[in-house]
């Protein structure tokens, strides 16, 4: 009898074990690593919804910015990193784009990571220089087949998502436009304002104010759907019957493969919980920026499709791995 209540209260133990190693997590401070400098949308994505998350766990959230090489550079350490939920990666849309720039990445978005959950979304603006005669996508379409070859757009750099936006209207408006690339959003913004260049399609947080003011005009958002931000605003796709057009980015948290399923889905619940809270809600919305959560499996989905869609959109658009 002994023996046996000995051995129940040992099965008992040990089917309990997996249950008090979740509940101890997390036992110390987690890093979230966030390939793009301080200051960037990627950064107080992070820095936003770390805080909160740091409240539901009970542990301080270190943001550890690893800038460099079009965010690779940070995703590399957060892949090598132990799979033990204590290095996470706050990953954004230019992630599934950098397997159609470098030919030799040192870790593989899809098979090296464990999506968590996104925690915000957004899409680019189309907007013009006040001078350019187009009040609507359907003019932008007529003037640049009347003129082909001579309106200009602005890219923040060859290969980004901005660039392929416009490559993407090319293709399927049938029109030519001479491409102007510059070194991020600032220089290229500065140059539209300038009247240096006519057009781009730009982060809306970077182009509100100046359209606000006047200095730009604007004339849809990039994304499938309106955004809540500017539900006013027409998408491309409808305002210049280009049935399919879509192209916005997201930022989200990873977490190296291998990491316990308890651990992702509980990051992935809290996640759930953070989006809907009213503060970080209005936090987002002054930046043109929609808080968005998913499931593992959702956000798993939407990696694979973001590589292969910006695979096709990048030899579209003849660039090639370098």
């Amino acid at each position: 009898m002994n023996i046996s209540r000995n051995l129940l209260a040992a099965l008992v133990g040990t089917l309990l074990v997996p249950s008090a190693w979740g509940q101890s997590y997390p036992a110390r401070p987690i890093r979230v690593i966030v390939a793009y400098p301080a200051g960037g949308a990627n950064d107080i994505v992070a820095r936003t919804v770390g805080q909160k998350m740091s409240e539901l766990l009970g542990q301080p959230i270190v943001v550890d910015n690893r800038g460099g090489a079009g965010g690779t550079i940070g995703a590399d350490v957060a892949a090598k990193s132990p799979p033990d939920g204590y290095t996470l990666l706050m990953g954004a849309g230019g992630h599934t784009l950098a397997p159609s720039l470098y030919s030799k990445l040192p870790y593989d978005i899809i098979t090296d990571f464990t999506p968590i959950s996104t925690a915000a979304k957004s899409s680019y603006m189309l907007v013009l220089h006040p001078s350019v005669a187009a009040k609507s996508v359907k003019d932008l379409i007529g003037l640049a087949k009347a003129s082909a070859g001579t309106l200009s757009y602005a890219s923040p750099g060859i290969g980004t998502p901005p660039h392929l936006a416009a490559e993407m209207f090319k293709t399927m408006a049938g029109v030519d436009m001479i491409h102007v690339a510059y070194k991020g959003d600032t220089p290229a913004i500065a140059d539209l304002l300038g009247g240096h260049v006519d057009l781009g399609f730009l982060a809306i947080s970077a182009t509100v104010p100046h359209v606000k003011a006047g200095k730009l005009k604007a004339l849809a958002v990039t994304s499938l759907q309106r955004t809540p931000v500017m539900p006013d605003m027409p998408t491309v796709a409808e305002a210049g019957g280009l049935k399919g057009y879509d192209i916005s980015t997201w930022w989200g948290l990873f977490a190296p493969a291998g990491t316990s399923s308890e651990i992702v889905h509980r990051l992935s619940a809290n996640m759930a919980k953070i989006v809907t809270l009213p503060d970080i809600r209005d936090r987002f919305a002054a930046l043109g920026i929609e808080p968005a959560a998913n499931t593992p499996e959702q956000f798993a989905l939407l990696v694979k499709a973001e590589v292969e869609k910006f695979a096709r959109l990048a030899k579209a658009a003849g660039i090639k791995p370098e």
